[in-house]
């Protein structure tokens, strides 16, 4: 019986606020466990407008329905209307995730901020910015955050250090093949890294190299018989237009015999030591726009 980890990206105000809610009753009717990582400062969506000239992300934008699934109201905070600060209006959906048994982590403070920012920044602004989370994860949730997923897997070479100091045992922000240790100008950091292994269903919906398979299908198929994964879904798409096909996806990984928990379980069960290590390098994943951080070589 292979694991399936599932990490929720939590990345906007009303995917906090409306599906949030939605995910945790479908993991409940499941049976199923999960990681949610939240956005815990402003949400500056509307920047990311600016994204328009990068290459790969207007396809997305036509494919994804980014309109239907975000609402035009999200589109527009940072830019014409202001960025509701998440943290502080959702603290109570925040904490009912926790009490309710799932575990919670940092994704971000600033999601927008980050995503754009934290390839070009150095150590100070990486710093400052996992601070803020850090801060904001503790008043609202009473204690110390246990682990982080970077936004739109971005980081710099200053992240695994600053996650160790954080006191941080794994992260979630790379794309790979399976659990690794970074290795960062040749020395080991000793936060482990369960990158996501799956490609989103945001990458799968519209792909015309997929023949029109349905994207749920289409991981199904990926999964058959394959080792342990980590699939990464998002609260705005998966908790809203998309829920169904979510549902669907649970029921089938588990009558297939997999096991779905979150990073914490999932982390518990590897042996550290015989795990590879391997550097963060910037590639490409099919289906997303941009460079992405991803499991490297030694």
């Amino acid at each position: 019986m292979s694991t399936i980890a599932l990490k929720i990206d939590v990345d906007t105000y009303r995917g906090t606020l409306e599906g949030v809610p939605r995910l945790v009753l479908a993991l409940e009717r499941a049976g199923a466990r999960a990681t949610f990582l939240f956005s815990l400062g402003p949400d500056h969506t509307g920047r990311a407008l600016k994204r328009v000239f990068r290459r790969g992300f207007l396809g997305k934008v036509r494919r994804t329905s980014v309109v239907s699934h975000y609402g035009l109201r999200t589109l527009l905070y940072g830019v014409l209307l202001p960025g509701p600060h998440i943290g502080r209006r959702c603290a109570g959906v925040m904490r009912d995730v926790a009490q309710r048994g799932f575990e919670v982590g940092i994704h971000t403070y600033d999601h927008i901020k980050w995503q754009d920012g934290v390839a070009r920044a150095g150590r100070a602004w990486a710093s400052r910015q996992l601070e803020l989370a850090r801060d904001e994860f503790v008043r609202v949730f009473e204690r110390e955050p246990g682990t982080h997923g970077a936004a739109g897997w971005q980081v710099n070479r200053h992240v695994p250090e600053l996650e160790a100091a954080m006191g941080l045992q794994y992260a979630s922000d790379t794309r790979g093949t399976g659990p690794f240790i970074p290795v960062v100008e040749g020395r080991e950091i000793g936060v482990l890294q369960l990158p996501t292994t799956l490609p989103t269903l945001d990458e799968l919906i519209g792909r015309e190299d997929l023949a029109g398979e349905e994207p749920v299908d289409h991981l199904l198929s990926l999964t058959e018989g394959a080792a342990d994964q980590v699939f990464t879904l998002h609260a705005e798409l998966e908790g809203g237009a998309y829920l169904a096909g979510f549902e669907r996806l649970l029921r089938e990984w588990q009558s297939r015999g997999h096991r779905l928990t979150d990073l914490a379980t999932y982390a518990a069960s590897l042996d550290v030591a015989r795990l590879p290590r391997s550097r963060i390098e910037a590639g490409t994943v099919a289906g997303r726009a941009g460079t992405l951080a991803v499991q490297g070589q030694a």
